[in-house]
């Protein structure tokens, strides 16, 4: 970036990266070929035989595997690479410590958990395109990854797979057999999720918070399960044993994440870029797709600075275009694509069928006998399953504060029926969703399923000081937005848009709302199965 990209006093520095920062890998660290990593952002003008649109879990498979399969590609992602250190030597900034780097275009942070003992704890911050945006709606925010990885860089790591018997309500479409046989442990391996030794688990201080949570679950007679991460829990034993620098113990986690954790960028992303076929283009951002006259597809694209301003128009041409934006900017730009004639014959199903996983979060107040720990582990590692019973399951999540707060965190994923719809909104040229706020009671009622028995079990109560005065529930936000150009419905069974052949859809928004668990592997498992098919069917 040139200097005048930089907020005032920001200090970014060009000097080297730091290997394994969870930053994009250059080409001497890949041993790609050149011609790939050196050629910068995509030109006007150009053509390309694919454009993916956004760097997350769908897109970067996509991109792997059509240039195993010989295709060229190239990624557009509106955020940045996160490749350089800022002054501080580090490429991400500190949960506790948000600065520049933390909010996509916002002048005040905006936490998930924005108050502390009842004061607001949110703070002014230079306007960047940093890594984490909270993007408002009139009933909900929805967090969302910006950069080379999308929700990768800022998701705490939780590699679930759903339970078998809840898939035909998460995909009716999809062949469950061929998911859990293939596409699942493709994803799972894909990814490198792993599982925390128990042994250790049970012996180190950073994950005194999550055995405390365990002996609620287990005294209250719910089932507490260890899930798969994909943080390097090599290197986290290290940080515990203080010999690595520390980063998930250091409480690096919702703006980036600087060692340990395997994000995109590190899996997926790097064995695409070291097939020497994959280039990626940061800070731009996709403004329309329309059927080009000699063939295949003509788009438009702003390229941003570190301000958000845009610095250059570009238009290129596609031969095919693969959405991959998120299950927001997915179906924020179908739905404003179709309603405004760039893609007018898309179906009536696109912008339907979007759900917040369910998502709430609340906190509560253990007693003094049950301290949860000032070191906590930044990255969750289990959780608390009353799905079949509550329509629940809780994350015990971590509060890495730094100090002592006797206080047990959750995010809970629920059943909640509740749908929304993307619209466009002729009057103010923007896309609206339909989502209420009161939509996420069902949320509440099946969180408290499981937290309202611990507490009458262990008597204790809710913390109502963590998203307000006097506020219980964390029901403003989710950070698993699904949904928006549903599988089968808006697109076929493998994600063509079936109107204009060679665009498809392959992210979130394929997920009709729910998983029952964190997404991402979903995500991912979907990916592998639909580009398969189409690299078959279709190349």
């Amino acid at each position: 970036m040139s200097s005048s990209d930089r907020p005032s006093g920001s200090g970014i520095s060009r000097r080297g990266f730091l290997a394994g920062a969870g930053s994009v890998l250059g080409a001497a660290a890949l041993g790609e070929p050149a011609t790939a990593a050196a050629a910068g952002p995509i030109a006007n003008g150009a053509h390309v035989p694919v454009l993916v649109i956004g760097t997350g879990y769908g897109g970067s498979v996509a991109a792997l595997r059509l240039a195993q399969a010989g295709v060229d590609v190239h990624m557009v992602e509106m955020g940045m690479a996160w490749d350089t250190p800022g002054s501080d030597g580090k490429i991400f900034c500190n949960t506790r410590e948000p600065d520049y780097r933390s909010y996509w275009l916002r002048t005040r942070t905006k936490a998930p958990l924005n108050y502390f003992l009842g004061f607001p704890i949110d703070r002014d911050i230079p306007r960047y395109t940093g890594v984490l945006d909270a993007e408002d709606f009139s009933g909900i925010t929805v967090y969302q990854g910006r950069g080379v990885g999308g929700g990768s860089l800022v998701n705490g790591g939780m590699a679930v797979t759903p339970k078998r018997a809840n898939f035909p309500s998460i995909l009716p479409s999809v062949n469950p057999a061929e998911m859990y046989d293939t596409y699942y442990p493709r994803a799972n391996a894909g990814l490198g999720a792993a599982t925390v030794d128990p042994a250790w688990f049970d012996s180190t201080d950073c994950y005194q918070y999550a055995r405390v949570g365990r002996k609620h679950a287990q005294r209250s007679g719910f089932p507490f399960v260890f899930v798969p991460d994909v943080y390097d829990w090599t290197y986290m034993q290290q940080e515990a044993a203080g010999t690595v620098t520390k980063s998930a113990l250091a409480g690096e986690i919702l703006y980036g994440n600087n060692h340990g954790k395997k994000s995109l960028q590190k899996t997926y992303l790097a064995q695409a870029r070291a097939t020497g076929r994959v280039a990626v283009s940061p800070l731009h951002k996709v403004t329309s797709v329309t059927p080009a006259a000699s063939g295949g597809y003509t788009v438009v694209i702003d390229q941003l600075n570190t301000n958000g301003d845009t610095t250059a128009t570009k238009t290129v041409t596609a031969d095919r275009v693969f959405f991959a934006a998120g299950s927001v900017g997915t179906s924020k730009l179908l739905v404003r694509l179709k309603a405004t004639g760039a893609l007018p014959n898309l179906n009536d199903e696109v912008g339907k069928g979007w759900g917040d996983n369910g998502n709430v979060m609340c906190g509560r107040a253990n007693h003094l006998w049950d301290p949860t720990g000032a070191l906590q582990s930044a990255i969750p590692c289990s959780g608390i399953d009353n799905w079949s019973a509550g329509g629940a399951f809780a994350e015990v999540a971590p509060l890495p504060t730094g100090i002592e707060t006797y206080a047990s965190f959750y995010l809970s994923i629920t059943n909640n029926p509740n749908r929304a719809r993307f619209s466009w909104n002729a009057a103010t040229g923007t896309v609206d969703l339909s989502w209420q706020t009161s939509w996420k009671q069902p949320a509440i009622d099946m969180a408290k399923t499981i937290f309202d028995k611990i507490n009458a079990k262990e008597g204790t109560i809710y913390r109502t000081d963590l998203f307000g005065v006097y506020k219980i529930w964390g029901d403003h936000l989710t950070y698993h937005p699904l949904g928006g150009a549903v599988l089968n419905k808006a697109t076929d069974n493998y994600g063509r848009l079936t109107a204009y052949p060679g665009l498809y859809v392959i992210d979130g928004a394929l997920i009709p709302g729910n998983t029952s668990v964190n997404p991402f592997v979903t995500i991912t498992a979907l990916a592998e199965r639909n580009i398969e098919r189409i690299i078959a069917v279709d190349l």
